[in-house]
């Protein structure tokens, strides 16, 4: 599917695509700016990720890093602009992840993407429908992606 404009799909067609790359996002760039106000908003204030001066000169990164959270936060983002919406969505809802996995560091200036494969699809009651999405969030220019998870929303259908 096309990255930057999600297509409206049944829920069947989406089915027929269970297995398959439904969706990858743009690219976000993670500025210090961006990594300042998670960790306000976090409380998590760890030098590898506020001190660009003490990251340089006591880690291996060369310099400040994202919180592997705020990587992962940015599936949201990401998945409403990448992948398909559902015909007769009313909303979606977080449901889960499983399987989280931080690959690599994304150091400040870098930009990551989603790359979003749909792996199942099944029914709660009848208006309700789990998706299982295995995610890699690509860190561009580099091999090994910054994280790989299975993301579970629920799409509540009308």
């Amino acid at each position: 599917m096309n990255a930057h404009a999600p297509v409206s799909v049944s829920l069947d067609d989406l089915k027929s695509r269970i297995g398959q790359e439904v969706g990858v996002s743009s690219w976000k760039a993670i500025d210090q700016a961006r990594i300042d106000r998670f960790a306000a908003v976090t409380e998590d204030h760890q030098f590898i990720h506020v001190d660009p001066e003490r990251a340089r000169a006591e880690t291996p990164f060369g310099g400040t890093v994202s919180h592997g959270f705020l990587t992962l936060s940015l599936l949201s983002a990401m998945g409403q602009e990448a992948l398909p919406v559902i015909k007769d969505r009313v909303m979606g809802i977080n449901y889960g992840l499983d399987r989280v996995r931080f690959l690599s560091p994304v150091p400040v200036g870098a930009r990551v993407r989603g790359r979003f494969s749909l792996a199942d699809v099944s029914m709660r009651p009848a208006s309700q429908a789990v998706l299982r999405y295995q995610v890699t969030v690509e860190i561009e220019g580099s091999d090994k992606p910054a994280l790989a998870a299975e993301w579970i929303t629920l799409a509540v259908l009308g």
